[in-house]
């Protein structure tokens, strides 16, 4: 049985940090890449970052790149990705997903991620 289980998140003020984490099992985590996805309100769901399965190939959306990281723990049976996320600004604000998706190259197809995690929410105030 496939789970993609979220933690993190809350509430923090503009120029805070968070790190969300993502713990999976069912699959095979090491040949799977991974992406966090956010939506807000009232807006389309936004690709935040991408991973690759061996954790080489990082991808970040615009809005986000140079404050967020994504990065993985393919080790000592963990199984986890996770988002640190600094200099928070109010517009981050938005349900943040976990995703398992196929290959690479395909991250940015419509319909890529397979499982989703139950999504998280991130507010930032100002």
């Amino acid at each position: 049985q496939v789970q993609v289980v979220q933690s993190g998140g809350g509430s923090v003020e503009a120029g805070g940090s968070l790190t969300l984490s993502c713990v999976v099992n069912g699959f095979s985590f090491g040949r799977t890449s991974m992406g966090w996805f956010r939506q807000a309100p009232g807006k389309q769901r936004e690709a935040v970052a991408f991973i690759s399965a061996s954790g080489v190939f990082t991808e970040y959306g615009a809005s986000v790149k140079g404050r967020f990281t994504i990065s993985r723990d393919n080790a000592n049976n963990s199984d986890t990705v996770f988002l640190q996320t600094s200099s928070l600004r109010p517009e981050d604000t938005a349900m943040y997903y976990c995703a398992a998706g196929g290959t690479w190259s395909r991250r940015l197809d419509p319909g890529w991620a397979k499982y989703w995690g139950q999504g998280t929410q991130v507010t930032v105030s100002s």
